[in-house]
């Protein structure tokens, strides 16, 4: 499966992220859009989602958190992440459905 936009450049990877917050427990749900779609518990507010998506993705992809950055949609469901350090293969190779 891969549906979901996802670049590499520069030694890191890039990908669309749509999130839903406040769920009942952090996890990939699938592909929503050209986006993975990702649960997380927290809730939307004062970046307690995007710290939560930034910790989920780091150990999904077994990074340091500050490999993992919010490219663009920092107030947003819909988030471009970047992880650097990961090739595209890495990422494809882990996805967990």
């Amino acid at each position: 499966m891969t549906d979901w936009s996802i670049t590499e450049a520069n030694g890191s990877v890039t990908f669309a992220v749509r999130v839903v917050p406040r769920s009942s427990r952090n996890q990939i749900v699938g592909v929503e859009g050209g986006a993975l779609k990702i649960k997380l518990t927290a809730p939307p507010v004062e970046g307690a989602a995007n710290a939560a998506l930034i910790e989920f993705v780091a150990e999904w992809l077994g990074v340091r958190r500050s490999a993992v950055s919010i490219v663009s949609g920092d107030k947003a469901r819909n988030k471009l992440v970047r992880v650097k350090g990961v090739t595209r293969e890495r990422v494809v190779g882990r996805e967990v459905l």
